[in-house]
This record gives C-alpha cells, sequence and structure tokens, in this order.
C-alpha cells in the first residue's frame, strides 16, 4: 500500500447479502429500543453475522476493498500509528504462494475464499509518526532503541485495526473468516520478503454460503465476562 495514497471516499454502504437468514437476538444483545435503521445495522453487522467458512463464487470488486479499507482506516489506534498492512489475496497465482503456508484444515477455505485478507504488522511504523501524529514531536523518540515497544504496539494496534477491518466489511455486506492456522515465517517470507512487514493474522472475505452453518456456538454472558468497578 502507499501510504502517501489519496483516502478512497466513504459512500453508504450497499445492501448485505442477499443469502442472510436471521438467527435473533443473542445474549441481550438485540435489546434497547433503538431505531429501525439501527436495528438493521446491529443485524447486519453482529446478530445475524457469523464465521463463514464456505463461499460462494461471486467476486468481490477492487472498488469494494478500497472503501473498506478506508472504513477501517478510521478507527483509532495509538499516536494514529496505522501498523496494518494488507496484502489482498485474489489471483491464482497469489493464492499458489498462500496456501503452502496454511494449516491443512485452512486450505479448503482459502482456497475457496474470494479474497484472503493478509494482514501483517509494520515494526517501522514509528518513521511515519511526524506525519501521522505530527503535533507530538518527540513521537519517534519515544519508540528510539525499544524493541519490545515496538513490537507490542505493533501487534496491539495492528490487532485492533484487524478488528475495524472485520466490523466494518460487515457493514459493507461481505462476510469474514478470520484464521489463525498457518505458518507465521511462511507467510511473511510468500508476502513481506524484504520488508519490516510480519503477519499477525489473515481473513477470508467474500460473501458466505451459509447452508452449512451450525448453529452460533455460546458466548460468555456479562457476569461471566464483565465486572463494573
Amino acid at each position: 500500500m502507499n501510504p502517501t495514497s489519496t483516502p478512497q471516499p466513504i459512500t453508504p454502504a450497499p445492501a448485505p447479502a442477499a443469502n442472510r437468514t436471521s438467527e435473533g437476538a443473542h445474549n441481550g444483545a438485540g435489546s434497547g429500543g433503538g431505531s429501525a435503521a439501527s436495528e438493521a445495522e446491529l443485524r447486519r453487522s453482529w446478530l445475524d453475522a457469523r464465521t463463514c467458512s464456505r463461499w460462494l463464487a461471486r467476486p468481490v470488486p477492487p472498488q469494494l476493498l478500497q472503501r473498506l479499507y478506508a472504513l477501517a482506516s478510521l478507527g483509532p489506534t495509538s499516536m494514529n500509528s496505522q501498523p496494518m498492512r494488507l496484502k489482498f489475496v485474489v489471483s491464482d497465482a497469489a493464492k499458489a504462494r498462500l496456501l503452502p503456508a496454511l494449516y491443512a484444515s485452512n486450505v479448503d477455505k482459502a482456497r475457496a475464499a474470494p479474497v484472503v485478507a493478509v494482514l501483517g504488522m509494520d515494526l517501522a511504523f514509528p518513521a511515519l509518526l511526524p506525519r501521522l501524529f505530527a503535533h507530538k514531536t518527540d513521537a519517534v523518540a519515544y519508540y528510539e532503541g525499544k524493541p519490545e515497544r515496538v513490537a507490542s504496539t505493533a501487534l496491539r494496534n495492528s490487532s485492533l485495526q484487524g478488528g475495524y477491518l472485520i466490523a466494518a466489511a460487515r457493514q459493507l455486506g461481505l462476510d469474514c473468516g478470520p484464521m489463525s492456522g498457518f505458518d507465521a515465517a511462511a507467510v511473511d517470507a510468500a508476502f513481506w520478503a524484504g520488508s519490516t512487514v510480519r503477519t499477525n493474522f489473515l481473513c477470508n472475505l467474500g460473501y458466505g454460503d451459509r447452508s452449512g452453518l451450525r448453529e452460533r456456538p455460546p458466548r460468555l454472558g456479562f457476569d461471566e465476562a464483565c465486572e463494573i468497578l
């Protein structure tokens, strides 16, 4: 990606994929008395959204991937560091480089997905802080000589951006299938060789085939996972 490229304009999201089916409110998340529009957004992005492993033979146009990044890039990161870097693997040639690095259980999923996003983290992100966080003149110095701080910030914030990417993809009508079953060194060699980027995780993108979805597994309840202090 070119860090100086002009951001794509953000326009209203298209309608969600036609094969979506409602699963009902989950864990109380569907209640709250919001407007019909907000309820529709909740359903599209959360209540009816599922992790997909099977995919329809429907391509994702490059313009939609550009809009996806434009939306995801708006989410906050520490010092506006934006360490996430993306390779959108679409072509057969690119898939041929990726598939040998995947665990066996993920090969068919990635082969069938219209897009596999390789989410990387750039360990050289501090070099861009004079432009991205210009008002803090000592931002680069905060990371100089501190490789552990650089690595932890890159991992934490690229993971955060990956979450934004998934949320934005769902709002744009795409389904997602994030994956962590791969040989990171092999993916690095295939897609980030000679750079300061290291792979964080992968995410299949496209229009999911929901015909074989299992019932959604349980989520922890509020009292199990949260505490108000």
